[in-house]
């Protein structure tokens, strides 16, 4: 299974988890590997790629540093080397998401995606891959495609570049309400897209995780593409949107419980590693663990679909 990875993702001067993690994690695959995981270098995307889904004014702020207000947006101080940065860990998710829609499964050590609008950034992220990655593959064939967000935070910025996109779906589990957005119920009616679920116990978080994806099945059809964005920021240790007694072993199980499902319910499956922050209860190492929770179950999950017969294969 590849999973991709450019040291470019961590091009940015300016020094954050969304900035740096995804080496963090490279680095431990190469002291510690994962059976089954191959890191590859995607190509960045283009100036003109990325404006097939942002305003033209604010990809271009982010690449010349003005208007600052703008280039800065998602929270971070600009530099040169943000540019560069993005180009290739958004290029990441959609080289992912072709990757898998050859093989089944893949990913990308990519993050700092789902907030991110169509005029600016927010959020810590600047441009939203999941939506860029999304559009690519509709433009390829792809009939229906599910962004499956269980960051701890809500996917506001994805809704707001989906609401007309009709093949793209949207379920959202968060603990946390920042960026929390809300459908009529005479819209969500009429094209049954999008769920979203604010946990506030800890006890409930795996069952609430279940029902939506339960709902999600039987509202949508078997998707031609999942694009998961697997935040590790719901864990109880993490300072930004952590909720107490979420555990790794909750986490670890979320992953199993999360790959199953796109096995059975999606004919390919992209994965990006989404929010998760060092803080007081969380060190780069704690960290770095959570986030291996998604690699191991991704790569089992590859395995086991590499294992099964071909009449129930991922390409039919």
């Amino acid at each position: 299974m590849k999973v991709f990875y450019s040291p470019e993702y961590v091009g940015a001067g300016y020094a954050f988890d969304t900035t740096r993690k995804s080496r963090w994690i490279a680095d431990s695959l190469s002291v510690s590997p994962i059976e089954g995981i191959e890191l590859a270098r995607p190509e960045p995307l283009s100036q003109q790629q990325v404006e097939g889904t942002h305003d033209p004014k604010y990809v271009d702020a982010v690449r010349t540093g003005e208007p600052r207000h703008l280039a800065e947006s998602q929270g971070f101080a600009w530099d040169a080397g943000l540019w560069s940065t993005v180009l290739a860990s958004n290029g990441g998710v959609v080289e992912a998401t072709f990757e898998a829609l050859q093989t089944g499964l893949s990913g990308s050590l990519s993050s700092g995606l789902h907030h991110a609008r169509r005029g600016h950034g927010a959020g810590f992220c600047t441009f939203n891959g999941l939506v860029i990655a999304a559009r690519a593959a509709v433009s390829a064939g792809v009939e229906s495609v599910l962004v499956l967000d269980l960051d701890a935070h809500c996917g506001g910025g994805t809704i707001s570049l989906i609401a007309d996109d009709a093949a793209v779906w949207q379920t959202d589990v968060s603990v946390c309400a920042f960026d929390a957005y809300q459908v009529s119920a005479a819209e969500n009616e009429a094209w049954q897209r999008v769920r979203l679920r604010i946990v506030g116990y800890s006890a409930d978080y795996l069952a609430e995780v279940e029902q939506a994806l339960d709902e999600t099945a039987r509202a949508g059809p078997r998707f031609d593409l999942c694009l998961y964005n697997a935040g590790m920021d719901p864990y109880e240790g993490c300072s930004t949107g952590g909720l107490g007694g979420i555990t790794g072993e909750i986490l670890a199980a979320r992953e199993r419980l999360a790959f199953s499902w796109c096995r059975e319910h999606a004919t390919a499956t992209a994965f990006v590693l989404a929010g998760g922050y060092v803080g007081w209860g969380l060190d780069e190492k704690g960290l770095v663990d959570l986030h291996r929770l998604t690699l191991s179950a991704a790569a089992d999950a590859a395995g086991e679909g590499a294992r099964r017969p071909a009449s129930d294969s991922l390409e039919e």
